[in-house]
């Protein structure tokens, strides 16, 4: 089971902190990531962490904006979301994948994003 959280409104240059709690599998042995959609479009990979080695992923858009990175005693992961565009408005959805960041194996809840011009 995954939780995010942390979504919200903010100005355009602000910054959020999402969180991604998980429960119930191997949280250590995981890549959890995060995709983000906007109504009408397809779902968007953002951004996935490999927690057992920590290595990151990222679309090209969010490169050098967002961080993601992982808390392995709290079974958390993070998205720091920087220098926010009103392109980043979306639902953002938190994912667990049991081999790597693809295939998925499970999806959380989504948490609205809002950036305002």
């Amino acid at each position: 089971q995954l939780q995010a959280s942390g979504g919200g409104l903010v100005q355009a240059g602000g910054s959020l902190l999402l969180s991604c709690a998980g429960f119930g599998f191997g949280f250590g042995d995981s890549a959890i990531g995060w995709f983000r959609q906007v109504p009408g479009k397809a779902r968007e990979a953002v951004a996935c962490i490999n927690v057992p080695n920590g290595s990151t992923h990222y679309v090209d858009s969010v490169k050098g904006r967002f961080t993601i990175f992982s808390d392995s005693a709290k079974n958390t992961v993070y998205l720091q979301m920087n220098i926010l565009e009103p392109e980043d408005t979306a639902v953002y959805y938190c994912t667990q994948g049991t081999f790597g960041c693809y295939p998925v194996d499970s999806w959380g809840q989504g948490t609205q994003v809002t950036v305002s011009s």
